[in-house]
């Protein structure tokens, strides 16, 4: 007599985080580069100084918190004109040639088929958010869009995720599981913001580093990832 062949059990369903908030220059997008020759090309236009390493001082900060230590670097002009000399020249470049952070347009694609609510959280202002919006498929791909112009305390206070949070849950019409949302991050600034909002941080750092920054997990890159390694990191299992 045949034996029976054994039932099958069903696989678990996957887990997904709740939400994923990601940070965008230098994250997403490698536009660091294009804000240092921007700052360095109108500082010095001005007989000041500011070089890479300026640049790198001031990652991850308000523009604004930015563009006031431009001005004591020689930069003549008032804090709101640097800002917007600045987005419209880096807006420019993105748009003639935006540059990816590996793995980064794959992970975006790959949550937004899953459905999992997304939300870009960026100290950047809306000009050069709505650029690279559109460099990933345009409006609709990003649940909740905060940028730096909207008026909260700029990273590293937690106001930026904490908004971009209660924003994803209004838009999706429930509460989203806090303790399973995750945020991306290049940035000490960025991760001291995240953190400080209660988010599991994943760091993948690019122009500074960020041991000791207080991310949850720090990787080199996104390339590889997809929902389900996210959704094990906040589970606490292995990826």
């Amino acid at each position: 007599m045949p034996r029976p062949e054994p039932a099958l059990r069903p696989r678990p369903a996957a887990v997904l985080p709740s939400a994923v908030l990601f940070d965008m220059d230098g994250t997403l997008v490698d536009t660091e580069p294009y804000w240092f020759e921007a700052e360095i090309e109108l500082v010095t236009a001005h007989g000041g100084t500011w070089t890479e390493a300026d640049s790198r001082g001031t990652v991850g900060w308000g523009l604004e918190d930015a563009a006031a230590v431009m001005q004591r670097a020689g930069a003549r002009l008032g804090i709101r004109e640097i800002v917007d000399r600045l987005l419209a020249d880096v807006a420019g470049r993105a748009r003639a040639r935006m540059v990816y952070r590996d793995g980064a347009p794959e992970l975006v694609a790959a949550l937004h088929e899953r459905g999992v609510p997304l939300a870009l959280v960026t100290s950047s202002e809306a000009p050069l958010a709505e650029v690279v919006v559109e460099a990933f498929g345009g409006p609709g791909v990003f649940d909740v869009v905060v940028t730096g112009d909207l008026g909260h305390p700029a990273k590293p206070a937690p106001d930026p995720y904490r908004i971009a949070a209660a924003r994803l849950a209004e838009h999706a019409g429930r509460p989203l599981d806090p303790a399973r949302m995750l945020a991306v991050e290049d940035s000490r600034t960025g991760i001291r913001s995240a953190t400080a909002a209660g988010l599991f941080t994943l760091a993948v750092p690019h122009m500074v580093p960020v041991d000791d920054a207080g991310a949850d997990l720090v990787l080199p890159t996104l390339a590889g990832l997809g929902p389900e390694d996210l959704g094990r990191l906040v589970a606490g299992t292995p990826a």
